[in-house]
């Protein structure tokens, strides 16, 4: 199978790895395609400059699946809107205009659920988005079916994993603080994130949403507790802390469906997870 990963980041690099290493080719497309790994093509492109696009994608016309995995990355919150319509709405559209694959996967985020209550939430549930970026991901997805009613959606919560310690940090450093009220957190591992994708791309009758999620939507005391304790620092102490949800609102995501399709969680929690980025830290080998 020849995959096209657009957008080949974080989560990308490590989709490509493992799919090469099952056999598969892969394309791995970003505006500055580097540190992809031995065996996949790195494709130079812009996302957004259609003509361009069509042209680099040309020679690939034999694509056979494509995971479009592109993040806004965007800090400037003025302009975040913008850059999330232009990323999940016009980038797909282009890839489409370029491309016939038999398999499109759009990775998404649960930030299209919106509840701030602590509510169970899962595929059946409607998105009420409360953020001008949970409202441009959500029209994406519909734009999406509108095009390609075989499209399948993967919406991913919290990514966590190697090289990204920000929260360890700030709980190693005394900057975090416990949050006043119960906040649900909900994660995923970079290695499922990728995990979920390639079982999604070999599944024979996918459905068209997923929630890519652990099995443990938890308390973010709960995780801060845990990090010191592993840290052999004290618990945060109370207040609204750097770390409190924003984007994330306080909903606990359901993963069964994507259970059920037959996929095995590689790191089903946090307690799993964690513990190899902390010590990475505490040994210097993590970013500071």
């Amino acid at each position: 199978m020849k995959v096209l990963i657009a957008g080949c980041g974080y989560v990308g690099k490590a989709l490509a790895a493992e799919l090469v290493a099952a056999g598969h080719e892969v394309v791995g497309l970003r505006r500055t395609p580097t540190g992809l790994p031995e065996r996949a093509h790195a494709l130079a492109a812009d996302l957004f400059d259609a003509a361009a696009l069509a042209k680099a994608l040309a020679p690939h016309a034999d694509t056979d699946a494509v995971v479009y995995a592109a993040s806004p990355g965007v800090r400037d919150r003025s302009k975040a809107r913008e850059a999330y319509e232009r990323t999940y709405a016009q980038g797909p559209a282009n890839v489409l205009d370029a491309l016939a694959p038999k398999r499109f996967i759009l990775v998404s985020s649960t930030g299209v659920y919106g509840a701030a209550d602590g509510r169970w939430v899962d595929e059946g549930t409607r998105p009420e988005p409360t953020r001008a970026t949970g409202e441009a991901l959500l029209a994406g997805e519909q734009a999406l079916y509108a095009r390609r009613p075989d499209a399948i959606v993967l919406r991913l919560s919290g990514i966590y994993g190697p090289t990204r310690t920000m929260l360890v940090r700030s709980v190693r450093d005394g900057r975090a603080r416990r949050p006043a009220t119960t906040r649900w957190t909900n994660r995923i591992h970079r290695d499922d994130c990728a995990g979920a994708l390639h079982h999604l791309l070999t599944l024979e009758d996918p459905a068209p949403l997923y929630c890519g999620t652990d099995d443990a939507p938890a308390p973010l005391a709960e995780v801060q507790a845990f990090l010191a304790e592993r840290l052999g620092v004290p618990v945060p102490g109370p207040g609204e802390g750097q770390e409190a949800p924003g984007r994330g609102g306080s909903k606990r995501i359901r993963n069964a469906l994507l259970r059920a399709s037959g996929y095995t969680f590689r790191i089903p929690s946090y307690r799993e997870g964690y513990p190899p980025i902390v010590d990475a830290v505490l040994q210097g080998d993590g970013p500071n």
